[in-house]
């Protein structure tokens, strides 16, 4: 159930990050950026992130395994933080607080704070690049395209995808004391 002084901090919150959610989204408006970003949210549904658990195994023989487990746990408990949270915030999506956002990408669920997508593509770049360096250049800039497609697709605020990033690296420092 909703605490009402929670929900009117949340207001005063979207109120004032309105007008960067607004240019945010003007990138969704042009059809290049709208699919990459389209894409890069879509992969960071957890396809992407699956596909890297697996194969580290593969690439990188027995040693990877227990980095991939630990990772898979933070995932898991990234799932149960982030659905927990959202149901603490209620905070409605930007399109859906405010008509003259436009909605780029169907969510996955109705509430935004925080973003599980930025939480997972943080936890799982920062543990990943941890344990094997070499695949930063291709996560790094992945994990920040699928944060960034939350806010321009009008999925998010800002503050959702902060909080995520947030909550993703602890997620990823817990991870990395047990690996």
């Amino acid at each position: 159930m909703k605490a009402t002084g929670l929900n009117s901090f949340m207001a005063r919150i979207d109120a004032a990050e309105y007008g960067l959610c607004c240019r945010l989204n003007r990138g969704a408006q042009r059809a290049l950026p709208r699919r990459v970003f389209q894409i890069a949210s879509r992969l960071g549904d957890g396809i992407a992130w699956y596909v890297l658990i697996l194969a580290l195994p593969v690439l990188y023989g027995a040693g990877a395994v227990k980095p991939a487990i630990v990772m898979a746990l933070t995932g898991l408990l990234g799932v149960v933080l982030y659905t927990f949270l959202k149901r603490l915030f209620v905070r409605e999506r930007p399109f859906i607080t405010h008509q003259s956002i436009n909605r780029a990408a169907a969510p996955l669920d109705r509430y935004s704070f925080p973003s599980g997508h930025t939480l997972h593509a943080v936890s799982f770049t920062w543990q990943a690049c941890a344990h094997f360096p070499e695949l930063g250049w291709v996560l790094l800039p992945f994990a920040a395209l699928v944060a960034g497609s939350r806010v321009v697709l009008g999925l998010h605020y800002p503050t959702d995808v902060l909080a995520g990033a947030t909550i993703g690296a602890a997620l990823a420092e817990l991870g990395l004391a047990f690996a």
